[in-house]
């Protein structure tokens, strides 16, 4: 009798549970995903809930998006948001569709950048470019230094370039600390084929079977990682230049690395 009357307190318990719990998700406040009353009554291709943008901006998008849009056809739109979004409610408001592109500013996630794409604009702009567009423009560190005005506009002036030139693989432009990353990767491509073409024998100059045996670490360091992220992005020969000298300087460092060695207790004594 004892374990019943605890089994239904339990019971009753889990019910109340179960009915705070739908309650709360059914609550008004849900209501916020979808508020077509929030969007105006005048068609725009921009809306800006969450006032990212000043006003004069947010003119001089309205225009931008609008010639865009009877020159090229593709469909560009801006919705900033904060507490409450229209939710559903702009894809018949815009009449989104194929050829559209939207973009979602909310400063609530670590990155205030969305997107959603039609599927014609993927033959031209692959999932990886809008990754990518995502994290140079939507992270916590270029807002912070630009704002969130300047994450969307330039964001979607790259969009527009890259569909102007009839689609980009990668985002252009090599970001400061995007070139610093593959600068690091080239210097230490070259430590690792100057390791290995250090001679192994007496007589021998360049151990050129070692440094073709460890080729795929350095060559995928040095080429993929240091070269081929500067020439996709960029027409500038600059970092292409440090890139290569910087994988130099490495290699020659890692190669006379057993000289300084030798030399150095010779110093001391």
């Amino acid at each position: 009798m004892q374990h019943s009357f605890w089994r239904r307190i339990l019971a009753l318990v889990t019910v109340f549970f179960l009915a705070g719990s739908l309650w709360v998700t059914h609550s008004p406040s849900a209501y916020a995903y979808d508020n077509p009353e929030l969007l105006p009554d005048t068609p725009t291709p921009v809306v800006d809930l969450a006032k990212s943008l000043t006003s004069l901006q947010e003119e001089n998008l309205v225009k931008q998006l609008e010639q865009f849009e009877d020159q090229t056809g593709w469909k560009l739109r801006v919705l900033t948001q904060y507490d409450r979004t229209p939710g559903r409610a702009v894809i018949n408001f815009w009449g989104l569709d194929d050829k559209s592109v939207l973009l979602v500013a909310d400063s609530r996630g670590g990155n205030i950048l969305s997107f959603s794409v039609g599927d014609a604009v993927y033959e031209l702009l692959p999932r990886t470019f809008w990754i990518e567009l995502q994290t140079r423009f939507g992270n916590l560190y270029f807002v912070r230094e630009q704002g969130e005005d300047q994450a969307i506009l330039q964001a979607m002036e790259t969009v527009e370039n890259c569909l102007v030139k009839g689609g980009c693989a990668v985002v252009p432009g090599l970001p400061r600390e995007q070139w610093i990353l593959t600068l690091i990767t080239s210097i230490i491509g070259g430590i690792i084929c100057g390791f290995a073409a250090q001679p192994r024998r007496e007589g021998q100059l360049i151990a050129w079977q070692w440094a073709l045996i460890f080729s795929p670490l350095w060559g995928i360091l040095f080429l993929a990682f240091g070269l081929g992220p500067v020439v996709t992005r960029t027409s500038d020969w600059v970092p292409l230049i440090r890139n290569i000298s910087g994988f130099l300087i490495g290699v020659l460092v890692a190669y006379l690395s057993p000289i300084f060695s030798r030399s150095s207790p010779s110093a001391e004594s």
